[in-house]
């Protein structure tokens, strides 16, 4: 089959599509959130909530009617979601359980060489089964331990660390526990078979050996953008991988059928679809597809974000997450999200929430090169505005015409 080839704009309407950010929401209230996260695979989450948190951001871009209650109950009432590792921290569908089990089985193997962890596993597991949830503050373990996580670790080296933290970490990543609920920043771990059926914890793992969850793994995160490239990416984070071992996953996959290849005119590098996707692309070149404009705020980890690079290539749109550079350095502000308009990235936005006074206020925006303050895309902006204010449960916001920058 020859190499499909795409303009850049095709290119980008096709991601938004498949993303849900062009033409009419195709993600409705609770139940689109999780049909959301089942076609990324998975979306990261990030704890900082200047204006909704990463993950909660990520959905109400996509889904009518998200409210932050909907994902806390698809993860801590419903059970249809998980938070665990993936790319990094992350939240994604429970029935993806099986197929991280050699990850626990290498947890478990981890956990095993520090002195002392088996013993107080026990300890907590017991004390869990009697007493309930616990965070790290009300687990009965005093004292310190040398270990170090599995999850975020690489190096050989160990550190002291407070026990009771230690234990219900590595019994986290072993998928013993899982997250029961969580108060602020602070985490509350239960035993993961009062909330998960026998036949899920003990399904076997539908990949064979390490060759096809680096595949299934590859597809996940093609599906999750739309489009990617075989080239080294933040979009492959979590993933244990060399070069090698990356070409040779997607020689695989192009040649079972799984991905397809695209060229996009202009890209010296060919990108990379799911072989599912090719009707959606086909209706795009065919113009056939609801290209109609909304106005939409992005996560700074968003999914369609994570290669940063192929969205200056498609885009011609830089963006940088600046919350670790110094106040000094920042070109923009510290939680700033980019803001795309139909096709187009059209600039960003600084807002911010205050739920305690029930306001909503926009520090800055500034648009991009070319793109004029008009009466109708200030329209849009205030909507925007509004939505994201209702998804902080603030009724206040302030309108952001003043704040408006034109470069």
């Amino acid at each position: 089959m020859p190499m499909l080839t795409v303009t850049k704009n095709q290119a980008r309407q096709f991601i938004l599509l498949k993303q849900g950010l062009l033409g009419d929401y195709r993600f409705i209230r609770k139940d689109g959130a999780y049909q959301f996260v089942r076609q990324a695979g998975c979306i990261q989450f990030d704890p900082v909530d200047v204006c909704g948190r990463n993950a909660e951001l990520t959905l109400q871009s996509r889904v009518k009617g998200f409210r932050r209650k909907m994902l806390n109950d698809l993860l801590y009432r419903d059970r249809l979601l998980v938070d665990y590792s993936d790319k990094e921290l992350s939240i994604w569908p429970r029935e993806d359980w099986p197929f991280f089990s050699g990850y626990r089985e290498r947890s478990v193997a981890h956990g095993r060489q520090f002195p002392g962890i088996p013993e107080l596993e026990e300890q907590a597991i017991a004390y869990i089964r009697k007493h309930g949830p616990v965070s790290s503050d009300t687990l009965p373990i005093e004292g310190t331990v040398f270990w170090h996580s599995s999850m975020h670790w690489s190096g050989h080296w160990e550190k002291e660390s407070l026990a009771a933290r230690s234990v219900l970490e590595q019994l986290y990543t072993d998928g013993v526990l899982l997250i029961h609920h969580k108060t602020g920043s602070r985490k509350y771990y239960d035993l993961a078979d009062k909330y998960f059926p026998s036949d899920l914890l003990r399904a076997p793992n539908p990949c064979r050996d390490e060759e096809a969850f680096t595949d299934w793994r590859i597809c996940r995160r093609i599906g999750a953008v739309g489009l990617l490239w075989n080239r080294n990416s933040t979009a492959w984070l979590g993933i244990s991988m060399t070069t090698e071992q990356r070409n040779a996953s997607f020689d695989r996959l192009e040649k079972n059928g799984s991905i397809s290849a695209v060229q996009v005119e202009g890209i010296r590098f060919p990108l990379y679809m799911l072989r599912e996707d090719l009707p959606l692309l086909e209706s795009v070149t065919a113009g056939q597809a609801d290209t109609r404009s909304r106005l939409e705020f992005l996560a700074p980890l968003d999914p369609m974000l994570w290669d940063r690079k192929l969205i200056e290539a498609v885009w011609g749109f830089q963006y940088s997450w600046e919350i670790y550079t110094p106040a000094v350095k920042r070109k923009y502000g510290y939680y700033v999200l980019p803001m795309i308009c139909g096709d187009r990235f059209v600039g960003r936005i600084e807002p911010k929430a205050d739920r305690k006074n029930n306001t909503f206020t926009v520090q800055n925006i500034w648009l991009e090169p070319g793109v004029r303050r008009t009466k109708k895309l200030s329209g849009q902006i205030d909507k925007a505005v509004q939505r994201l204010a209702k998804v902080n449960d603030c009724t206040l916001p302030v309108k952001p015409d003043d704040t408006i920058q034109e470069n």
